[in-house]
């Protein structure tokens, strides 16, 4: 998939952020996302080889598959080598660009975390999304893809509707009676953007946490939504 696959416009329909763009108009919202992509396809050419995870520890789960007590790891790490079906050259590369991808996210939005998840079967055969690329705090490695978790996960959520979660308040989103999967507490704001094939399926998210409330402005939606026009293309 190419990133001409799918246009700013189609995703920002797709996605349903129209709501998210402020006074910015959509023509200028699609500039700047454009902008955002070919500074991202030209440090993608232009980067070495990534250093990839394939192992990476993760939080103990508790009752229902949620975090349990905040900074308590499991003691073995997650291995995405069985749920990627090995250690294959086309898997190394694809991490290698997806860690290169987290990277340049970092360096321009400056955020606290950020990971990319694929839609996949699990090794149990049941659907879920697997983090490939992340920086950041530990954080679980895979949401169950089902309408039960989805009651009270974002991801889970963006995983089956395709429609993208921003919350610039969690604090005022849960006060709300808003469900919210919480890992960190310190997170203030999140960003939860679909990813869509070139047949238009959903094929993964991308989910960007911040600690500082109302970090997700109109500028730092466009960076994020060409990280998700561009993810796709290198995914395993």
């Amino acid at each position: 998939m190419s990133q001409a696959d799918i246009s700013v416009s189609e995703y920002l329909n797709r996605a349903g952020l129209a709501q998210h763009l402020g006074a910015v108009t959509v023509t200028a919202f699609v500039e700047t996302v454009q902008q955002w992509q070919l500074k991202l396809q030209h440090f993608l050419q232009h980067s070495g080889s990534a250093q990839v995870q394939w192992q990476y520890k993760v939080p103990e789960l508790g009752e229902g598959g949620a975090c349990s007590l905040f900074g308590q790891l499991a003691e073995e790490p997650y291995d995405l080598t069985a749920i990627l079906g090995g250690r294959s050259e086309h898997n190394q590369l694809a991490l290698q660009a997806l860690s290169n991808i987290a990277a340049f996210y970092r360096e321009h939005s400056g955020l606290d975390w950020f990971g990319i998840y694929q839609a996949r079967a699990n090794i149990d055969a049941e659907p879920v999304l697997v983090k490939l690329a992340y920086y950041g705090a530990a954080s679980r490695a895979e949401f169950p893809l089902n309408s039960e978790f989805a009651k009270i996960s974002n991801n889970s959520t963006v995983g089956l509707s395709g429609k993208a979660k921003v919350i610039n308040d969690v604090t005022a989103y849960l006060g709300g009676g808003g469900e919210y999967y919480t890992c960190d507490p310190k997170v203030q704001a999140e960003a939860c953007l679909p990813l869509f094939d070139q047949s238009g399926k959903i094929a993964g998210i991308v989910d960007a946490e911040d600690f500082n409330k109302n970090v997700f402005t109109a500028n730092a939606m466009a960076l994020l939504v060409a990280v998700c026009l561009t993810v796709p293309a290198y995914l395993p």
